[in-house]
């Protein structure tokens, strides 16, 4: 009689495979689905532009597509359909795409922040920075410029609201938006 015994190690790789093959509990499969179905409200809440960009099948289109003229109840029902439908797509691609929808472009956000230190710079009197400026854009007007951060110091000091400075701040945008 060939009676092959296990060894610790052997048995414990097999008790590894037993909880992997293991189904999910019930718990566990209901968060999972609740997760898709957040994921789909997402979808739902998305402008129909953006929504062609990401990567789902036509069903799961047509059907985010349909939830968005439903209301209470009918919206619950087809949240949950949009839940059943998720499992079929990739998820991974789809929250990569809307991880990249929904975050501000780094670009913009920088030659925001760019004008708005040109403004405060131009508001304390750099000088040099209306030369570089003019330098810079063809089209910048040093005389009017100048005119704004006048106006902008004495409606500061009367405590007025900063008209000029928020006038400085759109024509620096729309120089830049030139080029």
């Amino acid at each position: 009689m060939n009676v092959k015994r296990e060894t610790g190690m052997e048995r414990q790789e097999n008790e590894d495979q037993d909880i992997e093959e293991q189904e999910k509990s019930k718990s566990q499969i209901k968060r999972e689905m609740h997760e898709l179905q957040a994921l789909g409200k997402q979808l739902v809440g998305l402008p129909h532009k953006q929504l062609v960009n990401i990567p789902i099948s036509d069903k799961l289109r047509q059907a985010v597509i349909a939830a968005k003229t439903l209301k209470h109840g009918a919206i619950r029902r087809q949240l949950q359909y949009i839940g059943k439908l998720m499992p079929k797509e990739d998820e991974a691609s789809i929250r990569t795409a809307l991880n990249e929808l929904q975050q501000p472009h780094i670009e913009e956000v920088d030659a925001f922040h760019e004008v708005e230190r040109w403004r405060d710079q131009l508001l304390r009197d750099d000088y040099d920075l209306l030369d570089e400026l003019v330098n810079r854009f063809v089209n910048v007007d040093r005389q009017h410029v100048r005119q704004l951060i006048r106006n902008a110091r004495k409606e500061q000091k009367q405590n007025k609201p900063p008209k000029s400075a928020r006038l400085l701040f759109k024509y620096l945008i729309d120089i830049q938006g030139d080029y």
